[in-house]
């Protein structure tokens, strides 16, 4: 091993047979906890008001971190995450002049999608990622839906058109 790289086929015991224990200070299953949660009903908002998601569903949630009363996500263990938030609109009324969505941590902006005007009466899907630095024990976690200047504005629903994923990528 002069270069710093250990290349092995098989590690065994000194027996040549059982399990090997792992030591401290040894980091396994580094991405979790880790959760994807949607929802399946159609959520209406109002105009200028940023509107939390209501993402009532899991499609997993590796250490039970989100919360589907309070669609809110606390990790258990500090670290950086990274976060996506997707969300498609749908008009039945007039067209608005601003759509976004955003991620909030601790109730402040984190990250936002681009400012989406559309003129015709259609729909939109609206994507927004980030990193973040989490404590593990206070920090969450929200999603937020937002539109203004138009009329009959709904959020789509099922796990394809609404959801919000996240885990950990590191200490």
């Amino acid at each position: 091993m002069a270069d710093g790289t250990l290349k092995v086929g098989t590690i065994t015991t000194s027996s040549g047979s059982g399990n090997i224990a792992i030591g401290s200070g040894v980091t396994l299953l580094s991405n979790v906890p880790a959760f994807r949660a949607y929802t399946d009903t159609i959520q209406t908002t109002s105009d200028g008001v940023a509107t939390k998601a209501e993402l009532d569903l899991e499609t997993y949630d590796t250490d039970n971190c989100y919360d589907t009363s309070t669609y809110r996500f606390t990790p258990n263990v500090a670290g950086k995450y990274y976060f996506n938030w997707v969300a498609q609109d749908n008009y039945t009324g007039s067209a608005a002049t601003s759509v976004q969505i955003y991620i909030r941590k601790n109730g402040s902006d984190i990250a936002e999608s681009v400012d989406n005007t559309r003129s015709t009466n259609n729909h939109g899907t609206h994507t927004v990622s980030t990193t973040v630095e989490m404590n593990g024990t206070t920090d969450y976690v929200e999603f937020f839906l937002f539109y203004a200047g138009g009329s009959g504005v709904i959020w789509r629903n099922n796990s394809d058109r609404q959801f919000a994923e996240g885990f950990r990528i590191g200490a």
